[in-house]
């Protein structure tokens, strides 16, 4: 049983702990009353807020409406004023715009194309909102004198600034070659740069806002006639300096061109001047027969003093008076070949600059007509060329050939450059240069023919011929013009193969080789075709040579001269390395010549019978021991001994005047011929010792055997 005292305890605590809870419990129903009382009267407020908040909307919105409508009544004004005045200012604006345009656009082209621009748009204003106004026709005034203004100020522009290209910056150009070291690449302006800025940008406008392509025919003719100066002025360059100073190049190109040259220096055509010089000297005399003497050029070996002393005197006063003409007519190649490759690079410059200034559709066709004039100026010049070689040629003057092959060498050359600069214009102007080549090459292959021709028919004139036996003008002047041929080897064999002379010189046609376009043959056909052309030439000329020979009564003469012109055209041939371009065709020339030059020698040495047959057996008495000799066997020892010293007098006073120019040779045939004498004459002399046949044996016996050998020593000495 629990404790009466812990029951007691326990009640007590619970009425204590309800207690509490009914005092919480009036508590929490006071608050309740008072909030009732307190959220009837938030809601009555409300209420009265919400009455007076809908009185307040219904008497703004009225406001409101009438504010907006105000405003917008305020933005309608002030755009209509903004559109009055923008209306109002075009008619001002040929006021406004007066002075500038009058004053033109030098100096201040921004602002005169931006009052331009004003004067453009009222114009379209006027044209789109009242084109009966006679502000229309005011402001379309001042829009045409603006742009006849920017049309004048492009013409000045052009002229002002437009200047030729200075020579010597041109030959920078086109001199930049292995040999010379240039730190950067010259660079040509034709405009300054703000001036170049200002013309395009006039340009631009008249293109885009001035409906005129006039612009561009003032290009074009203005520039034309720079490029036309900038040639011609290099033309005037030469003729002042190059005779005296070579291939010009201008300063800033020498102080960079290296100390010690790697490769050689290319031929200017001025070395081929001798070789012309010497081949007139053969066309105007040798076939005309109005001169005798040779005009050879000495080859090493071939410097006989006799030979230089005739001829020094007559060269001198045949050709001393032309040395100048000859000399301009160098400057003239020279600069031609010059101005091919100045055309180019200026040309090319010229269209870099067109395609800034001129629109993309028009700028093949201006470029045409800019390079009309420089281009037919050179080709005309070509042309004149060609006619001057061709007249030339009809005066049988063929070293006229030699001036062509150059100019040629360096067309074709410069052919794909000048074809891919020219790339885009008309055909006719593209063909131009074809049409030169053609025609060169045309001309060039006639002067040929004609010239193996005219050494096939070169005619046997006795006073023509050299009294020594020596080489003859013909000879000399046949591998002068060949030698020629082999600097220009592959524009020769082109110029040949370019008229299909194939059949001519019997050369079999590869399958590859038989278009007749000259550009279809092959390089090896050239080669062997040049290579038939010049053995024609050379068995022309030795057929001729045979036929000249047959001039001299003396035999003996005949075969020195023989000797001395086949000699001198192998060792010609070996020197100036021909040998290997006629090998192409004929592998046994080298042989064949040494074999004529051996032939000639044997014909020579029968020339010596007449004396060395006195010094044969044939006829000598046996003197037998104790016996003497019968007056008819005197008689014979006499007569041999005197025809041999006549016959040794008469020979070494005759062949003392004729010339063999090659020492090698002569000294061979010299020793040859002195064994051979020498040895028969000792020989006759030891059968005929203990003779007794005359009384005066020192009348007979007049020559020792070393006198003999001196005697012949001195043959082909006209010094002696």
């Amino acid at each position: 049983m629990i404790p009466t005292e812990d029951a007691s305890a326990r009640k007590r605590e619970i009425e204590e702990k309800l207690k509490q809870e009914q005092e919480t419990l009036s508590f929490v129903r006071e608050n309740l009353e008072k909030s009732d009382q307190l959220t009837k009267g938030m809601v009555s407020i409300l209420s009265s807020f919400e009455s007076r908040l809908m009185q307040l909307e219904n008497s703004i919105i009225p406001v409101h409406k009438q504010t907006e409508n105000l405003q917008r009544l305020q933005e309608n004004v002030d755009k209509t004023l903004l559109c009055m005045d923008h209306v109002i200012s075009y008619y001002h604006v040929a006021k406004d715009t007066d002075r500038i345009i009058r004053e033109g656009p030098t100096g201040r082209l921004d602002e005169y194309l931006s009052c331009i621009a004003k004067i453009q748009k009222a114009v379209e204003y006027f044209q789109d909102n009242n084109p009966d106004s006679p502000e229309l026709n005011t402001v379309k005034a001042r829009f045409e004198k603006g742009k006849e203004l920017l049309e004048a100020e492009f013409r000045s522009l052009l002229n002002r600034y437009s200047k030729p290209v200075p020579p010597i910056l041109i030959l920078d150009c086109i001199s930049m070659d292995e040999e010379v070291e240039v730190q950067e690449e010259v660079v040509l302006e034709h405009l300054p740069e703000t001036v170049l800025q200002d013309i395009i940008c006039i340009a631009g406008w008249l293109t885009d806002y001035g409906r005129n392509q006039d612009f561009m025919n003032v290009y074009f003719q203005i520039r034309s006639t720079q490029l036309d100066r900038s040639i011609k002025g290099l033309k005037d360059h030469f003729r002042k300096n190059s005779a005296s100073s070579g291939i010009l190049y201008s300063p800033a190109v020498q102080t960079k061109r290296k100390d010690t040259p790697t490769k050689k220096t290319p031929k200017r055509p001025g070395t081929i001047r001798k070789a012309q010089n010497l081949l007139k000297q053969y066309s105007q005399h040798g076939l005309d027969g109005k001169k005798g003497g040779s005009n050879l050029t000495p080859l090493e070996g071939y410097d006989h003093e006799l030979r230089v002393k005739l001829h020094s005197d007559a060269l001198t006063e045949k050709h001393g008076a032309s040395t100048g003409k000859d000399d301009a007519l160098d400057v003239e190649i020279d600069s031609y070949i010059h101005c091919i490759s100045a055309f180019v690079r200026l040309a090319q410059g010229e269209y870099a600059l067109l395609t800034e200034v001129i629109p993309e559709h028009h700028q093949k066709k201006t470029f045409d007509s800019l390079i009309q004039e420089a281009l037919d100026n050179l080709m005309l010049e070509g042309d004149n060329i060609v006619s001057a070689a061709r007249r030339a040629i009809m005066r049988h003057d063929y070293s006229a050939v030699l001036t062509i092959f150059p100019i040629l060498r360096h067309l074709k050359m410069n052919k794909s450059e000048f074809d891919s600069t020219l790339q885009g214009t008309a055909a006719s102007t593209k063909n131009k240069l074809p049409a030169l080549i053609a025609s060169m090459e045309t001309i060039g292959a006639k002067a040929l023919e004609e010239f193996a021709d005219s050494i096939k028919n070169d005619p046997d004139k006795e006073y023509n011929m050299p009294k020594d036996g020596t080489v003859h003008e013909l000879t000399s002047n046949a591998i002068l013009f060949l030698q020629q041929l082999l600097d220009f080897h592959e524009t020769a064999g082109a110029m040949l193969a370019s008229q299909v002379l194939g059949d001519t010189y019997n050369i079999p046609l590869d399958p590859r080789e038989s278009s007749s376009s000259s550009s279809s043959y092959t390089s090896d056909f050239n080669k062997r075709l040049l290579s038939s052309y010049i053995c024609k030439v050379l068995g022309n000329l030795q057929l001729n040579l045979l036929s000249k020979s047959k001039v001299y009564e003396d035999q003996a003469l005949s075969a020195i001269f023989l000797h001395n012109n086949y000699n001198y055209i192998l060792k010609s041939l070996e020197k100036s390395d021909l040998i290997q371009l006629v090998t192409v065709t004929q592998k046994r020339a080298e042989m064949s010549y040494r074999e004529l030059i051996e032939q000639q020698i044997g014909m020579y040495q029968r020339s010596w019978l007449k004396v060395t047959e006195n010094l044969t057996d044939r006829n000598i008495p046996v003197l037998l021991p104790g016996s003497k000799l019968k007056d008819k066997e005197r008689q014979v020892i006499k007569d041999k001994f005197k025809g041999f010293n006549d016959g040794l007098e008469e020979l070494c006073k005759i062949q003392k005047g004729w010339a063999i120019p090659d020492k090698e040779q002569r000294d061979f045939i010299r020793h040859a011929q002195k064994k051979v004498v020498s040895d028969a004459y000792r020989a006759f002399l030891h059968r005929c010792a203990n003779m007794s046949f005359t009384k005066n044996p020192e009348k007979y016996h007049k020559y020792r055997p070393e006198e003999v050998e001196e005697m012949i020593e001195k043959l082909f000495d006209t010094s002696a």
